[in-house]
């Protein structure tokens, strides 16, 4: 199992106040992206809003291809229709020989 990235050292006690100011300017950062997620998260009328968005392309998606399958010819039956009308040729051939 892999470890997960560990945190960023702090400055030492010999750290310059460049090295202490940035440190705060990435943790602020930090901070803003972990806020900015967890409002994501509890956005629940944009995650409902994003959810049937998703749903509703996947209806049109869906429908799309049932249309084009719908409107393809289809190779099977004619096929049936020629081996049938065939073997009722065939049967009543037999039959007049008989």
């Amino acid at each position: 199992m892999a470890q997960p990235d560990p945190l960023p050292q702090e400055p030492g006690p010999d750290a310059g106040v460049e090295d202490i100011q940035a440190d705060i300017e990435r943790t602020r950062k930090e901070l803003g992206d972990t806020v900015g997620a967890l409002s994501e998260k509890l956005d629940v009328k944009q995650r409902a809003k994003d959810k049937a968005a998703e749903t509703k392309q996947r209806v049109v998606d869906t429908t799309h291809h049932v249309g084009r399958v719908a409107t393809q010819p289809k190779v099977g039956a004619p096929i049936i229709a020629v081996v049938a009308g065939a073997a009722i040729v065939a049967l009543v051939l037999w039959r007049r020989r008989r």
